[in-house]
């Protein structure tokens, strides 16, 4: 089982903005498990947005209105016996903070009070949902992950990350449809957070390589490659004359085991050696190789 200061040091190499000094007592401080973690960076995170205020996003609002603005709506005013009572069905749009970023935080806020965390952390947590009063919830499992992020919610990336591993990695619904928050991670959402602490370790320790997750192409004769799956390596390391392609691994278990005997899972020797074969004939120049980064449970 890996300890939960362990995630934050991924975390805070993921996220620079951990290593800020309001995060710095996440470091010394003693955590019992996954959530109370989380809480506490979103606590955090949370405060610093409602002193720099919240951020606002324009959102279409649909309403009746007996002075009405923006476009108008004929059908569904004569749906609603709108013009009857002199109103107009109207569709304008409102600088709101009822955006679909502050609406994740608040889901998640109030999963991570509904769960088992410190005591102090659910007050924290509801004196900050205050702020959040005119935002509205969404259903946990119909989110939308695809979020584009700019200069204007930038700051705001960190802290949906957090919420990504809360609700993607923590929560399972029982039979009944109530909700439960696991102590830990699932393998899956560790897994990408495992790769991404490798990939931004490399970046921020080595800054004179050149390090990525690039794409490697496939060794053909032509550019018909349609069919073939993407080859996306999950850290690449290169100098002027050696390529590093690092695969990032994390599982309970480091072999199989089939018929009594133990080997290394075959599926992941494969993609390494196609990865290196692959890299090495479309770019003859480099010497290549290959290293597998395993993390256990």
């Amino acid at each position: 089982m890996i300890k939960i200061k362990n995630i934050y040091y991924m975390l805070s190499y993921a996220f620079q903005n951990l290593q800020q000094d309001k995060y710095k007592n996440c470091e010394t401080e003693d955590f019992d498990n996954a959530r109370d973690l989380f809480a506490e960076i979103l606590i955090k995170g949370i405060s610093q947005e409602v002193k720099r205020g919240l951020g606002k996003e324009y959102i279409l609002i649909q309403s009746q209105l007996s002075n009405p603005k923006g476009k108008f709506n004929i059908t569904e005013s004569i749906k609603n016996s709108a013009i009857q009572k002199k109103q107009l069905v109207c569709e304008y749009d409102e600088f709101s903070i009822n955006s679909y970023l502050n609406r994740i935080i608040k889901t998640t806020s109030l999963l991570l009070i509904k769960s088992d965390i410190s005591l102090e952390r659910k007050k924290s947590l509801k004196r900050l949902m205050i702020y959040f009063n005119e935002v509205e919830e969404l259903n946990p499992f119909t989110i939308n992950w695809k979020i584009q992020f700019n200069k204007n919610n930038q700051t705001y990336k960190m802290l949906i990350h957090i919420c990504w591993l809360v609700i993607k990695g923590l929560i399972q619904s029982n039979n009944n449809g109530q909700f439960k928050i696991n102590d830990f991670i699932d393998e899956q959402r560790m897994c990408r957070l495992y790769e991404k602490f490798i990939l931004e370790f490399y970046k921020k320790e080595y800054p004179n390589l050149k390090v990525s997750s690039s794409q490697i192409k496939w060794a053909l004769d032509d550019d018909n490659d349609f069919m073939l799956p993407t080859m996306q390596s999950d850290i690449m390391i290169e100098t002027k004359e050696k390529v590093l392609i690092i695969d990032a691994k994390y599982y309970e278990h480091s072999t199989q085991k089939q018929f009594d005997t133990i080997t290394l899972h075959s599926n992941n020797l494969y993609q390494i050696f196609t990865y290196v074969k692959n890299k090495v004939f479309v770019e003859s120049k480099f010497r290549v190789c290959c290293y597998m980064l395993k993390l256990m449970k």
